[in-house]
């Protein structure tokens, strides 16, 4: 069932008080076990030992908060370094034409995931039927983005020509004293009305209650169970539309200055919660507190009843999400419970 090719195995910081502090950590396959579940409205309260803080990269306290519906609550703050602990980040651009897949990333297109080796590159022209792609010189060697502030400008929406056929590769040594705070309530409160996101499914389109705008919706979906964003659809058709190509990582990640490393694929590198009833893993938190899984579970079977945001409810988890496909270059598409708008 999956169409995707995997290889080998982007809010300021708030000034609170600390109610608690939370120092618990968890592996990859971990089980889940005492699911505390509210039988009467079907949700789970988020469960912060599932989160790696074991590295320091994570940290949670607890924190009052409002929600967007005016409810006034318990949120967990996570603060993260917006670098993963359980996995390496990159490659992402190949040096040379001649590379391999283990050299480059991989890119989103169309539903499919694809390698991003040195045939790719080469092969770009083709790829989108566009012979203005030549991101290689003479000697086969790729045009690669080589300093923070080429990272910087590549990725600026008004993206100079300069740029053109040049693969966007920022490093992780550019957001080395970055970090970001995230608010979410540790017991979700559910809405008659969900929220849909602005992009959802890589679609543009408005995002509040009916299909109406709201602009205060947050475009990040979630958190990682490492802490690390999982973030609204990367904006391929304006990186194409300059002739450049930033690819993602084999986890499905890349990184740019102001969000750091980010998520915009699930593809099972990140720290999961296996389930003992061999649904599919967890592998973090949407804004709204519900848990996100993995999308198929242990036999590869694949869930059928999921609603317009890609949730549905079960006895044991409550309401919850589970992953578009990876090539779709999205995770959920709205809100189903309230949101934390202010400590």
């Amino acid at each position: 069932m999956k169409n995707t090719l995997i290889k080998g195995a982007l809010i300021p910081a708030l000034i609170v008080i600390v109610i608690s502090f939370i120092s618990c950590s968890s592996d990859d396959n971990t089980s889940a076990t005492d699911t505390d579940i509210d039988t009467d409205s079907q949700v789970v309260t988020l469960d912060a030992t599932y989160f790696t803080t074991d590295s320091g990269s994570v940290t949670i306290t607890t924190v009052p908060c409002t929600l967007s519906d005016g409810t006034i609550t318990d949120c967990y703050q996570i603060v993260t370094s917006s670098a993963p602990s359980d996995h390496a980040m990159g490659p992402w651009c190949p040096d040379n034409i001649s590379d391999t897949a283990d050299n480059g990333g991989i890119w989103l297109e169309g539903g499919t995931v694809y390698d991003v080796d040195g045939a790719f590159i080469e092969n770009l022209a083709t790829f989108y039927n566009d012979d203005n792609w030549m991101m290689y010189d003479a000697n086969g060697d790729v045009y690669i983005t080589a300093t923070e502030d080429d990272c910087i400008n590549a990725a600026n929406p008004n993206v100079g020509e300069e740029y053109a056929n040049f693969c966007v590769e920022c490093l992780p040594s550019y957001i080395a004293d970055l970090t970001q705070t995230w608010l979410i309530p540790i017991t979700p409160v559910l809405q008659d009305e969900a929220v849909l996101f602005a992009t959802a499914g890589g679609a543009g389109g408005p995002g509040g209650p009916g299909g109406e705008p709201v602009d205060e919706v947050p475009s990040t979906r979630g958190l990682a169970l490492n802490g690390i964003e999982f973030s609204a659809p990367a904006p391929t058709d304006n990186i194409l539309a300059a002739y450049t190509l930033a690819p993602f990582d084999d986890a499905g990640g890349h990184i740019n200055v102001n969000q750091g490393y980010h998520y915009h694929a699930a593809t099972g590198f990140s720290t999961k919660i296996v389930q003992d009833d061999g649904h599919s893993a967890l592998i973090g938190y949407a804004l709204d507190g519900h848990g996100i899984f993995e999308l198929e579970d242990e036999a590869g079977n694949l869930p059928s009843d999921l609603d317009e945001l890609r949730g549905h409810t079960d006895d044991t988890r409550g309401y919850h999400y589970h992953v578009d496909e990876a090539g779709n270059n999205n995770f959920i598409n709205g809100l189903k419970g309230a949101y934390a708008v202010s400590e």
